[in-house]
C-alpha cells in the first residue's frame, strides 16, 4: 500500500505504507542514530512527533521485551529508507511493523530519507500528515499547515506517570518528577542502590517535602519547556531546599524555574553520536541526544550559575551548574549509553552529593 508524507511548505515524500493504517498529524523530525530505533520508538520525549530515521536499514535485530523506555510509544509516525520484515536476534519478540501495528502508528518505507532530512536540515523542523493509501495532495499539505504546532500542545499530562510509585533501595532517596521519563533513569538511579519515588509532573513541593527525599530528578520529556507550568513553579519553590539534577526536557525546566530563557532550535538535536565538552574536566563525551528546544545563554547572566557543558557541533548550553547551590543540569541523555558510558558518572556525582548533604 502507498503511503505518504506531506510538509506544510509543499514538499512531498511517498514510499511504502508499514504498520498500522490511516491519517495522522505531528512535527517532523530526523534521528541520525544507527542503532536503538526501540528506545527512539518507545522514548516519551517523541510525543506528538512523526520520527525520520536516517540510517538507511532499520529493524534488522526487531523488537524485543527489555529494551521499552516506557509501556507504550507516543510517536505518531515513523519514517524508515528499508525496514527488515525477518529481524535475527536471539530477543527478537516481534518485528517493527507488528509493533507499531500494535501501537497504532503509521510506518513509511522507501522514502529517501536523505533528500528528506536534507530539506529538514536546510528549512527547519516543520509540521507534516503522513498517510496511507490514496490520498488529495493539496489536502494533505494544506491540513499539515494549519496543524497545531508543537509550542501550543501541553503534552507532559500525556506521557507523564499518574500516579506515585516507588521503586526501593537502602540509599539516598530520591524524588523523580516523571516529564515524560524514560526506565533507564530510574534504573541508573537504583542501580546505584537508591530508593526512588517517580511523581506526576504537577507533584507540588509540600508533596514532594512530604516524602523526606535526599534529592530531586526532573527527567526527560516531550515539546516546549515553556509548556510544563507546573514543573516550572514547583522547580523553583525547591530550589534552595533540595539536591536537584535534571536531565534534558529537566534541564530546561531548571533554567525556566532560575529565571532563564529556552529558544526552539532549528532542527534540534536527535541521535547518538553528538560530541559535549565537560568545561570542567575538559574532556569530551559522545552522547546521545533528543531534544527540539535549548537554553539561552545570555539569559544566564545575573543568575549565579554557569555553563558546565557545550555542544561542540553548534557551541549551544549542554548543562549548567549553580555556583551556590547543589544544583546542576545536563541537556542530554546520560541514561541512554549509546555506545560510550562516559556520561554514567553525572549519576555518581548526583549521588555523591546527595550523601554530602544528609
Amino acid at each position: 500500500m502507498q503511503a505518504i508524507l506531506a510538509l506544510e511548505d509543499g514538499a512531498i515524500f511517498t514510499g511504502e505504507a508499514f504498520g498500522a493504517t490511516g491519517e495522522q498529524w505531528g512535527e517532523v523530525v530526523f534521528n541520525t542514530s544507527m542503532t536503538g530505533y526501540q528506545e527512539v520508538l518507545t522514548d516519551p520525549s517523541y510525543c506528538g512527533q512523526i520520527v525520520v530515521m536516517t540510517y538507511p536499514l532499520i529493524g534488522n535485530y526487531g523488537i524485543n521485551k527489555e529494551d521499552f523506555e516506557a509501556k507504550r510509544s507516543f510517536a505518531r509516525g515513523f519514517i524508515v529508507r528499508e525496514i527488515c520484515d525477518r529481524p535475527s536476534n536471539w530477543r527478537v519478540s516481534c518485528t517493527v511493523s507488528d509493533f507499531l501495528t500494535k501501537e497504532n502508528i503509521i510506518g513509511l518505507a522507501g522514502v529517501d530519507t536523505r533528500a528528506l532530512t536534507r530539506h529538514l536540515r536546510s528549512h527547519g523542523t516543520m509540521r507534516g500528515i503522513i498517510c496511507t493509501g490514496e490520498a488529495d495532495i493539496k489536502e494533505l499539505v494544506n491540513k499539515a499547515a494549519n496543524s497545531p504546532d508543537l509550542s501550543e500542545q501541553e503534552m507532559i499530562s500525556v506521557v507523564s506517570t499518574c500516579e506515585s510509585y516507588t521503586l526501593p533501595g537502602s540509599g539516598p532517596r530520591v524524588v523523580l518528577m516523571d516529564l515524560g521519563s524514560k526506565s533507564n533513569i530510574a534504573s541508573c538511579l537504583n542501580k546505584r542502590g537508591c530508593e526512588v519515588i517517580i511523581v506526576p509532573h504537577d507533584a507540588g513541593p509540600e508533596d514532594i517535602l512530604a516524602l523526606n527525599p535526599d534529592g530531586m530528578m526532573l527527567s526527560n520529556g516531550p515539546g516546549d519547556p515553556v509548556m510544563v507550568p507546573h514543573g516550572i513553579e514547583n522547580t523553583r519553590a525547591l530550589l534552595n531546599k533540595l539536591p536537584i539534577f535534571g536531565i534534558c526536557l529537566g534541564h530546561q525546566v531548571v533554567a525556566l524555574a532560575l529565571g532563564a530563557k529556552t529558544y526552539k532550535l532549528k532542527f534540534g538535536h536527535r541521535g547518538a553520536n553528538h560530541p559535549v565538552k565537560d568545561l570542567h574536566s575538559g574532556k569530551v563525551n559522545i552522547t546521545s541526544q533528543n531534544h527540539g528546544f535549548a537554553v539561552d545563554e545570555a539569559s544566564l547572566n545575573g543568575l549565579d550559575v554557569y555553563v558546565s557543558h557545550r555542544n561542540l557541533n553548534d557551541n549551544t548550553v549542554e548543562g549548567i551548574a549553580h555556583k551556590h547551590l547543589p544544583l546542576f543540569t545536563v541537556q542530554y541523555h546520560p541514561e541512554a549509553s549509546p555506545g560510550p558510558m562516559e556520561s554514567a558518572y553525572l549519576f555518581d556525582e548526583f549521588i555523591a552529593r546527595l550523601k554530602q548533604e544528609v
